[in-house]
């Protein structure tokens, strides 16, 4: 195999599959970030949280999936 063959058998561009079809509302692993980040506006404004503090950051960065930790 010459070296251009497999740069592009590693880059995996070495076969063309077919178009797949994009649809922003369900993507593959279900996050659309315009909505979640409209959730979590309406959790700011609800639990009156404010920009920079420590319920904050806690809200915009915890990862419930992977911790099982409460956003609020």
């Amino acid at each position: 195999m010459d070296e251009l063959a497999q740069i592009k058998q590693l880059a995996g561009i070495n076969e063309f599959k077919g178009f797949m079809k994009y649809d922003p509302v369900n993507l593959q692993d279900g996050s659309n970030i315009s909505l979640t980040g409209t959730e979590k506006s309406q959790l700011m404004k609800k639990h009156k949280i404010k920009p920079g503090t420590d319920e904050w950051f806690k809200l915009w960065f915890s990862k419930p999936y992977l911790t099982g930790e409460k956003p609020i």
